[in-house]
């Protein structure tokens, strides 16, 4: 079996990249930090979702075309590397964060969004 429980030690119920992560899965406890992951340390108010819901759309929207933020889109591809590292336990965490940022920037993720929509 497969699977992993994440949360950042700050209290987001996600990895925020403002500090390190705690995971617990198969294989164990292990603590994250976003240098582990070759990304880098944000600030909260780097990656603020906006006040409304359109806000937060329009943010999803600019992560799934590669034209977010650095923080915004670090942030999605250290969640995005590790569910990829869920599925697939053989890969490094580096694997899974090139895998994770393969896909934003060829629009894969975004093809996948709109595949998604159009069923």
């Amino acid at each position: 079996k497969t699977f992993a429980i994440l949360h950042s030690l700050d209290g987001y119920d996600e990895i925020s990249l403002t500090g390190p992560a705690k995971v617990l899965s198969a294989e164990g406890e292990t603590l994250v930090d976003p240098e582990a992951l070759g990304l880098h340390t944000q600030t909260a108010a780097s990656l603020s979702g906006g006040k409304t819901v359109e806000d937060a759309a329009k943010i999803f929207m600019a992560v799934l075309e590669n034209k977010a933020t650095e923080p915004q889109k670090e942030v999605v591809l250290a969640n995005s590397a590790m569910a990829i590292r869920c599925a697939r336990p053989a890969y490094s965490l580096e694997d899974a964060v090139r895998a994770a940022r393969e896909s934003m920037e060829s629009g894969s993720a975004l093809k996948a969004f709109q595949t998604f929509l159009a069923n």
